[in-house]
């Protein structure tokens, strides 16, 4: 059986997540065989790089992450003659090339010269944004915004409810109490927007429809939208969609005795520029340095507030970090230095604890400050920031191993 897996690149179109799908199912096909061939395939799987690492993606896609547990690691490790470069070669031969990313897992790539690198690319990019689709993340990722700003016609690809939990975030940006509807059963609202003023509060309830961009909206649904606005007092209301309105809606709209505005993608892409503009990129800044001064000296020995993640696979280090700001579903978080407290005399082997003195407020630097995300499982809180998970540290030295 040939090794040579589905080529959509040969299309003058960017091809579509069906044809992708199609090249990573003959990659890890070819894959599989092989190592089934030379009897390597046990306790091996494929996840996506969402699936498997969860984090940021990087300068080049992941099209695939390879797991094992046994034999396989082996051979990719030179421990069995010549099937090292043997698998490098059947990868090559397909336009891919693996990285070991730890003890249990290889990445695989496409070549940076492939004409798939960047559908890849952006697909991977694609999925990262919509797992930030969250309704209370907008003060830690700015991904959000600003991809939308630049690719509003990938609206449509959202679910509804994420399409919902985006306007939602977009209209907290612009400093407005928003009000998230259920998801169901919402009587026809999905946000409710309250903008405060001094001669009494405006209400906008807002409508949202992810539609492709052929399905128009029509009469009924914006007259719908007026109907629940006048029953509730409301003093404005609007319709999003992603796709457009038939021109009896837009004649409605215009006449309603309560302001209806329609908008669609390009209302939103303006937002999103708009909200993407306003946030700082430079994480150091999301906290003041008094903030930190005060954290810092409300720390004891033994705080949760305090994390830490043990890696490696040859060597061992530790990472330790201060909880800056945290949401139910991101975090903030600050790199702080390790204190040895003994060692072997060469400095290569021995423990250590984290260093939170007042000179950790020198290292609220854009380099220091990075997001994880944020998970709770049976009451156990976890920060994964793509590379290390952090979690409370418990008061114990950490051991360390430089030695390879």
């Amino acid at each position: 059986m040939s090794d040579k897996v589905p080529d959509p690149s040969t299309s003058a179109e960017t091809p579509s997540d069906a044809e992708l799908d199609m090249v990573v199912t003959g990659l890890q096909r070819s894959l599989q065989e092989w190592a089934t061939r030379h009897e390597l395939w046990f306790d091996c799987g494929f996840q996506s790089y969402a699936e498997r690492v969860g984090g940021e993606p990087g300068d080049f896609p992941v099209v695939t992450v390879l797991h094992f547990d046994g034999d396989l690691g082996r051979a990719l490790d030179g421990d069995f003659h010549g099937l090292d470069m043997e698998f490098f070669d059947l990868l090559e031969r397909q336009g891919f090339w693996y990285e070991r990313n730890d003890s249990a897992s290889a990445h695989i790539y496409p070549k940076d010269s492939s004409p798939l690198f960047q559908p890849f690319l952006d697909r991977e990019k694609w999925q990262w944004v919509c797992g930030l689709v969250k309704p209370d993340v907008a003060d830690v990722y700015e991904e959000l915004y600003s991809y939308f700003a630049k690719r509003p016609e990938d609206l449509h690809r959202l679910t509804w409810r994420e399409f919902e939990t985006l306007l939602f975030r977009i209209f907290q940006a612009q400093g407005f109490t928003c009000e998230l509807g259920p998801g169901s059963n919402d009587g026809g609202i999905d946000v409710r927007v309250l903008q405060r003023d001094p001669l009494g509060d405006i209400l906008t309830l807002v409508q949202a429809k992810r539609y492709a961009p052929r399905n128009k909206i029509d009469l009924s649904a914006v007259a719908a939208l007026h109907g629940v606005a006048d029953v509730e007092a409301a003093q404005k209301s609007m319709f999003v969609t992603t796709s457009d309105y038939l021109p009896s809606a837009r004649k409605f709209a215009g006449r309603t005795r309560i302001p209806m505005k329609l908008t669609t993608s390009a209302d939103v892409r303006e937002w999103c520029q708009d909200a993407s503009a306003g946030i700082v990129r430079d994480k150091s800044k999301l906290v003041t340095p008094q903030a930190v001064s005060s954290l810092l000296q409300s720390l004891t020995f033994k705080d949760p507030r305090i994390v830490h993640a043990h890696t490696g696979y040859s060597v061992l280090t530790n990472q330790f970090a201060i909880i800056l700001k945290e949401t139910k579903h991101a975090a903030l978080l600050m790199a702080i230095p390790a204190r040895t407290i003994s060692d072997d005399g060469y400095g290569q082997r021995g423990s250590e604890i984290p260093e939170i003195g007042p000179a950790c407020l020198d290292r609220l630097t854009t380099d220091t400050v990075f997001r994880a995300k944020r998970s709770n499982r049976n009451g156990e809180v976890s920060y994964w920031d793509g590379r290390n998970l952090y979690s409370a540290w418990d008061g114990a030295p950490a051991l360390f191993d430089f030695c390879d």
